[in-house]
């Protein structure tokens, strides 16, 4: 995953920190309690960056376990495909050669 993709959270994530510290300076005009709602806007983006970044990595994930699966049936289908012929293939010998012991 690279930083392109997050670009966007990140904005979103400074934008709400400056905007919760200018509004916590504004009404109380305390460093302190600014600092720490900065601090607390902060976790919660990068909070969400995190849900992003694992919700992506599921993504994949699962994308990569249907391709693994969808490959496996598709190699079982192909492995009964050949089941299948060898067994007719094998009941075709049987069913003319029981035919010829009749006709004899």
């Amino acid at each position: 995953m690279e930083l392109r993709e997050l670009v966007i959270d990140v904005i979103l994530t400074i934008i709400m920190t400056i905007s919760t510290v200018v509004l916590v300076l504004r009404f109380w005009q305390d460093l302190i309690c600014a600092t720490a709602a900065a601090l607390i806007t902060l976790s919660l983006g990068g909070l969400f960056i995190l849900l992003t970044i694992r919700v992506r990595i599921l993504d994949e994930n699962v994308t990569a376990r249907e391709r693994s699966m969808r490959v496996n049936l598709e190699e079982i289908s192909n492995m009964m495909r050949a089941k299948y012929e060898e067994s007719i293939t094998h009941f075709d010998g049987i069913v003319e050669d029981l035919s010829r012991r009749m006709y004899r």
